[in-house]
């Protein structure tokens, strides 16, 4: 039998914390056979991150191995001495981190980082440049010779990790760890990257150990998928398999989280997992998953299950047969929420606004032109790469930052200063935000009551007994409880402090939430549950959002319309159900193409050449005619498209009319499902200079 590329058997670790030692992974066992890419998938805090630093042996000062071995390309790594270890290090397994801006040193260039990965498996000065640029052209990195040159904060986040990809595996590892490498990247950039991690496996032959929360990612990537539960391995198998039938209730209860086959926000709810993991050590006489399993019983709390085969994978359940007929926890059809009235009179309204900075002696224009409006009760989902323009279009609409004169910012038809400490109180507590991130939103040293309780006493004017009752109401409404709010938000969970930081955007009875990327770093169980709560809040107070996200899924289940961003224009807006439907812009298609599918099925993915270019330097004519791929000719480069209606309300800034446009889109979609490789898919349509389409 070959010899497993990674095998963890019985592995336990513990970490040290207050007095006593609390245990993190619990017997776990895996193995992973050379050439082979495995998944793990978990809520935060189930131990996946704390697998891959047992690997390498990176574990915090208060972790330790209690138990078990991990044995890594037939070496025992818990027996190595340090130079045996530095060796394994070098060679044998390599980490590619979740953030690469984190990853990479700030204070040296790419060049100097990744020669010295050579210098230390120990070739010659003479070789070590021309792999280092071998590799960056390896991981399809443009013009390696400048990019060797600049610093990390020069480089996309895209390029920063292609290049903490080239360092992993410049070395040849036996072993590559991924964890949570796509996060924070957008749908066109994660392809890329995934695209690039499966070409280099098939070059490389390296086996994969693939950390991740986001199950459609797992599904194109793996072969076989682990599921972690409370630092146990409750259910491993194909990876097919698992994610069509899964028979353990946690697997079954994650995939239920997910919006699938275009559930949208008024078709129902997203179904949760009630309760939380475990505390860090806790004691659990039973089956971890008892305490938020609706089909546990006397046994399940009491007896330990163990991994016992199933026949086509390993299940840790005492009946796996029932975990399909698992109860939904959100019942599917509560506060729907109602269409926006047709013809209502918009809530916002934005006309011709644009951003331009000044950058040395370029003019940057970030936002050129935008003009939308905002019906009472409606979502508008903002999507687009990074540098499309979506941040800084939300921060005019909050008065952030000023728009460029000319532009006009309109509330309930009447205009709003282009300056935060210009406007009214009204005006500010009725335009407020939910940022991405908690933990830079809020304030660690007080707590959650404080935090609430300041935005109720500055947006909405409460005091004394009616502070007191409408902190509560609002504590009820985004779904906490009173032992909450004594907390501080270091004491809670990413989800907890998500709902504290919607709570507080919701004080003053805002008309308009801007929610910018407020689930992308939560796992999917947490991500149901602030959907929900979004939409429910939006049921009840009829408050509108401009959703901003680069998970396009998310993006169709919350949205009424979306508006696709490029380069600060606005390419394509309409129904949220016909800008996924088609036709699309080619920009809008590429982006839709990008995104894998939890289903099994995979898109055949139009590649754009190249990045966003820099707004300091855009292209003449059509700004995306650059990287079209159905470019038409000289008209594209030198005429600018207007936004021309494909149909009532959905619009799209393309020469190509939208008929020809769905025609191409229909005949692509033919031939990749006749197995044909189309990467290009260029319009053979053509237009003399300045003819209208």
């Amino acid at each position: 039998m070959t010899e497993p590329a990674l095998r963890l058997d019985r592995l336990s670790v513990a970490y040290r914390s207050g007095g006593r030692d609390r245990a993190v992974l619990r017997e776990v066992g895996l193995q992973i056979a050379p050439g082979e890419s495995y998944g793990l998938v978990g809520e935060s805090g189930c131990g996946k991150s704390t697998v891959a630093l047992t690997v390498v042996r990176y574990l915090p000062r208060n972790g330790k191995i209690t138990g078990g071995s991990v044995m890594l390309d037939g070496a025992d790594i818990m027996r190595l001495g340090p130079e045996a270890l530095r060796v394994v290090r070098a060679k044998k397994v390599s980490i590619v981190y979740q953030d690469p801006g984190k990853a990479l040193n700030p204070s040296l260039t790419i060049g100097r980082q990744l020669v010295e990965v050579f210098e230390v498996i120990g070739l010659s000065a003479a070789e070590r440049d021309a792999r280092a640029l071998e590799m960056l052209n390896k991981v399809r990195i443009a013009d390696p010779g400048s990019v060797m040159q600049r610093y990390p904060h020069e480089l996309s986040g895209g390029m920063q990790q292609r290049v903490a990809i080239a360092m992993a595996l410049a070395s040849d590892p036996t072993m590559l760890i991924l964890d949570e490498p796509t996060t924070g990247l957008d749908a066109t950039v994660e392809a890329e990257v995934l695209d690039l991690v499966t070409d280099l496996r098939r070059e490389f032959g390296t086996s994969i150990l693939f950390i991740s929360h986001n199950l459609a990612v797992v599904a194109k990537m793996c072969d076989r998928v682990g599921v972690l539960y409370a630092g146990m391995l409750v259910e491993e198998g194909p990876t097919r398999e698992i994610l069509d039938s899964p028979r353990h209730p946690y697997t079954v209860a994650l995939l239920r989280c997910l919006p699938r086959g275009g559930q949208l926000k008024d078709h129902g709810r997203l179904d949760t997992i009630p309760g939380f993991l475990p505390m860090l050590g806790a004691r659990m006489p039973g089956c971890p998953f008892a305490e938020r399993c609706a089909l546990a019983d006397d046994r399940c709390r009491t007896e330990i299950p163990d991994l016992r085969d199933a026949g086509d994978r390993l299940v840790r359940c005492h009946y796996p047969d029932r975990a399909a007929d698992l109860p939904r926890s959100t019942p599917a059809d509560v506060a729907a929420v109602p269409k926006p009235t047709a013809g209502a009179a918009p809530v916002l309204r934005v006309c011709n606004l644009s951003k331009t900075y000044g950058q040395g002696s370029h003019a940057v224009r970030a936002v050129a032109d935008v003009s939308l409006s905002l019906l009472p009760g409606e979502t508008l989902g903002l999507v687009g790469e990074s540098g499309s323009g979506k941040t800084t279009l939300a921060r005019m609409l909050l008065g952030l930052v000023p728009p460029d004169a000319g532009g006009t910012i309109e509330l309930d038809g009447n205009p709003l200063a282009p300056s935060l400490d210009r406007r009214r109180d009204e005006d500010v507590k009725a335009v407020q935000i939910v940022f991405q991130n908690p933990d830079s939103a809020l304030n660690r040293s007080h707590s959650v009551a404080r935090i609430i309780g300041r935005a109720l006493r500055r947006l909405g004017g409460f005091r004394g007994a009616d502070l007191s009752s409408r902190l509560d109401a609002l504590v009820t409404a985004v779904c906490l409880t009173p032992r909450h709010l004594a907390l501080r938000p270091r004491q809670l969970s990413g989800g907890l402090k998500q709902r504290v930081a919607i709570a507080r955007s919701f004080a003053g009875d805002p008309r308009v939430v801007v929610c910018d990327e407020p689930t992308s770093a939560l796992d999917v169980s947490v991500q149901a549950a602030i959907l929900n709560l979004l939409a429910e809040l939006q049921a009840a107070r009829a408050v509108s959002y401009v959703f901003i996200s680069h998970d396009l899924g998310v993006v169709r289940y919350l949205s009424d319309r979306i508006a696709v961003l490029y380069l600060g224009r606005i390419m394509e807006i309409g129904p949220s159900e016909r800008v996924f439907e088609g036709p699309n812009h080619p920009y809008t298609e590429a982006l839709l193409s990008a995104v894998p599918n939890l289903d099994g099925t995979q898109n055949t993915r139009i590649r754009l050449s190249g990045e966003i270019p820099s707004a300091a330097n855009e292209p003449p004519g059509c700004v995306f005619q650059s990287r079209c791929p159905r470019k038409i000719g000289p008209i594209c480069e030198t005429t600018k498209p207007p936004l021309i209606e494909a149909e009532p309300g959905h619009a799209i800034r393309c020469h190509i009319p939208a008929a020809d446009l769905e025609r191409l889109q229909e005949h692509y979609k033919a031939s990749a499902r006749k197995g044909a490789l189309v990467t290009e898919s260029r319009a053979t349509i053509a237009f003399a200079p300045g003819q209208c389409a």
